[in-house]
């Protein structure tokens, strides 16, 4: 059981409340539904803690300025949705080059383009691992809940001190605006990360040079360091390196993340753990995967919902492990197959049957459609 004060407050407003628990004191957005109560908290309460809120001329400019007040030592993040996010993708290469930890909040509504601005929508699980040119790996959390929305929030900022990357969280319409009960443990119960700093003296600092796991130390910014920044492949001083060193920096930008997926992948499980049939999902549509689990249960009907909480990298093991003796898989999700297509590829095995439940348009999937879903696809 959870300790700490207990608030009502939106998916957004928790946001909010966990990044600055988090220690985040630079802001920088632009306004955009469904994710402007993000930029609205933060203008109110930055202010009150000594941080700081830009709302820039656009998404890219914001993205941009998160990196750099990285670099110059505030955790950071960001906040938009889908049309938005297209702006910042050259900005989320940029900070994955020059190894700037911050967050990126993707509060997701139907696509394309400007879509369906104050609907509810997953379309952009792709855009969130491979939306940047060029070879790269960050990770990306799924909340479904506002709990996990400041669970989720907490714990990107650790990810992104502890790897240096940009971390994103993909919500959607649905986790921002719903308002539900959020528990707020003191300051003192969590457990926060902080970036690597330098140990040697600034004579001896070659600032890309990798540690044991892959992530060097990062100085900020005006401390007396030389620390040529560019977004171009470097060597380990900075500099524009060789082919050789370009593929060495490469393979070590995507392996430090990659490497270490155990520390942090998550999937759960909800129901009945060896039932053979399964609903796999993602964000806001496990709310309702749960309920249907519920709804079968009083029918005498064993199901599970195997819940997808870190989406990127993709959990592979974990995902089979907790698949583990279904027969039938039915994937739901709001977009035309994105997460199918990442439970196909993992899973194999010909006797398992794997089925899509898509709902696009903004309609929310109802737990009365799972039920109905299974008996007429039987």
């Amino acid at each position: 059981m959870k300790k700490g004060r207990i608030k009502v407050m939106q998916g957004n407003e928790a946001c909010v409340e966990a990044a600055l628990l988090a220690g985040c004191r630079f802001f920088a957005g632009y306004p955009i539904t469904p994710a402007s109560e993000i930029l609205e908290g933060m203008a109110r309460r930055l202010p009150l803690v000594d941080g700081f809120c830009l709302q820039a001329e656009d998404e890219i400019a914001a993205l941009v300025a998160v990196v750099a007040a990285s670099w110059g030592g505030a955790k950071s993040m960001t906040a938009t949705s889908g049309p938005g996010f297209c702006l910042m993708m050259e900005g989320v290469g940029l900070a994955a080059s020059v190894e700037a930890p911050c967050v990126i909040v993707n509060v997701q509504r139907g696509g394309p383009a400007s879509g369906q601005s104050t609907s509810t929508a997953q379309g952009d699980l792709y855009q969130a691992r491979y939306g940047s040119n060029g070879d790269y790996s960050l990770i990306t959390l799924c909340p479904s809940t506002s709990q996990e929305m400041f669970d989720h929030t907490i714990q990107a900022f650790n990810l992104a001190e502890r790897f240096r990357i940009p971390v994103i969280i993909l919500s959607d319409e649905v986790v921002a605006h719903i308002r539900e009960k959020v528990v707020i443990p003191d300051l003192d119960d969590l457990e926060l990360v902080e970036r690597k700093r330098p140990t040697v003296p600034m004579e001896e600092f070659i600032p890309f040079q990798a540690e044991e796991d892959g992530v060097p130390p990062m100085p900020d910014f005006n401390t007396g360091y030389k620390i040529p920044v560019i977004s171009q492949c470097k060597g380990p001083y900075g500099t524009r390196g060789t082919a050789q060193e370009a593929v060495v920096f490469i393979r070590r930008l995507t392996a430090k993340v990659e490497k270490h997926i155990a520390e942090f992948a998550d999937i759960r499980t909800y129901g009945d753990q060896k039932a053979e049939t399964a609903f796999v999902s993602f964000g806001s549509v496990c709310r309702a995967a749960r309920s249907a689990v519920d709804m079968a249960r009083e029918k005498g009907l064993a199901l599970r919902s195997v819940e997808v909480k870190t989406i990127w990298p993709f959990p592979d093991d974990l995902l089979r492990s907790k698949l583990k003796g279904a027969k039938r898989v039915i994937v739901a999700e709001m977009n035309l197959g994105m997460l199918r297509n990442e439970v196909q590829r993992v899973i194999r095995q010909p006797e398992i049957k794997i089925e899509l439940f898509s709902k696009i348009g903004g309609i929310y999937p109802q737990p009365q459609e799972f039920l109905r879903f299974l008996e007429e696809k039987r």
